[in-house]
């Protein structure tokens, strides 16, 4: 499919960047977004071509964490060759960064999207609805300072009935949160999602496989653009249809990025998300008789008599506890992760000393 030419600016970039261009002395690169990454090579568009590149072998050197390479989202410096391939040779500093734990990678991190406005946290009602994985998708956005908007998917395959349940379930437990229902099969409720979408605002899809989000894409963009599959009839689970993430402009000046499923959604350093997913929480522990209570034992704990009167949820609670030990995990991890590194390089370097000494 041909490329279709666009504004820069009609991929997200704006002034911020555009200071940090001149300031940084870029004058001299080409500037643009990367809209799809495959294992360390990245699809990038500017402003008037699609191409493949890579980064450069400085960039990988100082790399401190794979937080440090490029992702999905990122506005780039470029040298272009050929017309069709270039190297990265800058990435921008980034106004917010989704992210989660990395499987099977304990302290470090895996960057879902960059430079995201809003996040649809996409959840299907006959069979993936579940509230508690939503309270994890929240505390991830909120800690990335991305505003979340709930969407339940596969409506047409629920009674009415159990449509308003799910919905009152998630008021019951989220507050001041925007949600919208709809049907990829029918149309049904897609206006709604249209309307919230802004031009030149960035919306990345979060979810399980199988929920929808590659259907809903396709109907907002107005063709197939993402490849499609049925829920497996053998597990009832979704296949990993879309196998890497990807950023498009709708027609409205939208622009969205998918993401593979994701089965598993640890979380990091999101103190500053579990505060606001679970704010009732935090505000009953301003009167908790310890200023360092875990809100489990403790005599005198202000939370856990709160749930025990009923006015915590405690499914919520269970939920907030489970990730605040994830948190408290993941943070020692990343100490202890640190402290190896920085010994192997002091006894690197006391090893070069000596060496030189001989």
């Amino acid at each position: 499919m041909a490329v279709k030419y666009l504004d820069i600016n009609d991929l997200g970039y704006n002034p911020v960047f555009e200071q940090f261009r001149i300031d940084n002395g870029l004058n001299d690169f080409i500037v643009g977004r990367i809209v799809a990454e495959h294992k360390e090579r990245y699809t990038i568009r500017t402003a008037d071509a699609e191409l493949e590149a890579e980064i450069t072998g400085n960039l990988r050197f100082s790399a401190s964490s794979r937080g440090d390479f490029p992702a999905v989202g990122d506005w780039v410096a470029l040298t272009v060759y050929e017309s069709d391939f270039g190297v990265i040779h800058k990435v921008f500093p980034r106004y917010s960064v989704i992210s989660r734990q990395a499987v099977g990678h304990s302290g470090e991190i895996q960057i879902i999207a960059t430079n995201v406005d809003y996040a649809f946290l996409v959840q299907a009602v006959d069979r993936d609805f579940n509230i508690n994985r939503l309270e994890r998708y929240l505390t991830i956005c909120y800690s990335a300072r991305v505003k979340p908007i709930v969407v339940l998917t596969k409506t047409d395959l629920v009674e009415t009935e159990t449509l308003l349940q799910i919905k009152e379930s998630v008021n019951q437990r989220v507050k001041n949160i925007s949600l919208v229902a709809v049907s990829n099969a029918t149309h049904d409720g897609l206006d709604g999602i249209i309307q919230l979408i802004e031009k030149g605002k960035t919306y990345c899809m979060l979810g399980s496989s199988g929920v929808g989000k590659s259907s809903l894409i396709n109907n907002l963009r107005g063709e197939n653009v993402m490849q499609t599959d049925a829920i497996s009839t053998s597990t009832g689970k979704g296949r990993h249809v879309t196998t890497h993430r990807e950023l498009v402009v709708l027609e409205n000046g939208g622009i969205l990025i998918d993401n593979p499923g994701m089965r598993e959604v640890g979380v990091t350093d999101v103190f500053e998300g579990l505060a606001t997913t679970f704010d009732s929480i935090f505000e009953y522990a301003k009167a908790c008789r310890y200023q360092n209570c875990t809100h489990t034992t403790e005599a005198g704990c202000a939370v856990t008599d709160a749930v025990r009167d009923g006015h915590i949820d405690q499914e919520s609670y269970e939920n907030y506890l489970k990730m605040n030990k994830e948190k408290d995990f993941f943070e020692s991890s990343t100490a202890e992760r640190r402290k190896r590194d920085k010994d192997f390089g002091k006894m690197l370097k006391n090893y070069k000393k000596g060496k030189t000494n001989c």
